[in-house]
């Protein structure tokens, strides 16, 4: 008699088993980002193009307040649009992905709680959704930067490595109040104020040589602040504002990373439960 092949379904395994799981269930992971991709927009009046509106929108009403009003300076030879729109590239990236991470897990109740897969898969495929969105809107960046005859340096080129630190901050932070938000449903509530926030203290409609050398350390505890300075390093051409502060960025980026896994796994066990 041939052996029976038997797959044992358990929760809280260790974590080699874990990502061995991960790998195993690659698939899954490629059909849920497309399942959100093919649904976000749908029945939409304008469809896709709220993908590139938001961020548009946005650049317009900072250019307006920080820009004309504020009279803020902008970076290098940068016109203030073009330097808004390239912070708002991660930014817009960082905000989609943490408000659809946090919620991908509530969002799929009867799934979560009816079959067993690696819970991490559905905040992971969200955030790989809003990477889409990104990249349509880097089409609207090079039309605005034809617009105000503004020329890309070679450094865009390094803009595919600079969204890793981008998708590791946006993960870390997903995985954390994704878990949380499934025990403490306030937390529906509270990451709309953060990320409204944290909108305000990132250097979306400013530049940060305007923050204050004694408080730049401070600052880039904040690590979207890293991440944008980044991107703007990479499209405008200019130099870094403050050097220590993308490594400050990073590291405070891999610590949200550990705390959102650490915190995730440990209470991965009780999702179908609790949900």
């Amino acid at each position: 008699m041939a052996p029976r092949n038997e797959i044992v379904i358990q929760a809280g395994q260790k974590a080699r088993h874990y990502w061995q799981d991960m790998f195993r269930y690659r698939e899954l992971f490629v059909f849920l980002a497309w399942r959100d991709l093919l649904v976000r927009y749908k029945q939409t009046a304008i469809g896709v193009a709220w993908a590139v509106l938001r961020p548009v929108l946005a650049m317009i009403v900072f250019s307006l307040v920080f820009g004309k009003l504020a009279g803020l300076p902008s970076e290098g030879d940068a016109p203030y649009p073009v330097m808004v729109f390239a912070a708002m590239l991660p930014w817009q990236f960082f905000a989609s992905g943490l408000s659809d991470a946090s919620n991908s897990l509530t969002n799929n109740a009867p799934m979560v709680s009816k079959i067993w897969f690696p819970r991490m898969l559905l905040p992971a495929s969200s955030i790989l959704v809003d990477a889409a969105d990104m990249i349509l809107s880097l089409a609207v960046l090079a039309l605005l930067m034809l617009i105000y005859g503004f020329a890309p340096t070679w450094r865009m080129l390094l803009l595919p490595i600079l969204v890793l630190p981008a998708a590791v901050t946006t993960l870390g932070a997903g995985l954390l109040f994704c878990a949380l938000n499934v025990t403490y449903r306030d937390f529906r509530y509270i990451v709309p104020f953060i990320i409204q926030l944290g909108m305000y203290i990132s250097p979306v409609g400013f530049s940060s040589s305007v923050v204050p050398q004694t408080w730049r350390a401070l600052y880039y505890l904040n690590p979207v602040a890293g991440v944008i300075d980044g991107f703007r390093w990479a499209i405008l051409g200019t130099a870094l504002p403050y050097t220590p502060g993308l490594i400050i960025s990073a590291a405070v980026a891999l610590v949200l990373l550990g705390v959102g896994l650490r915190i995730f796994r440990r209470m991965e066990a009780t999702f179908a439960d609790t949900i």
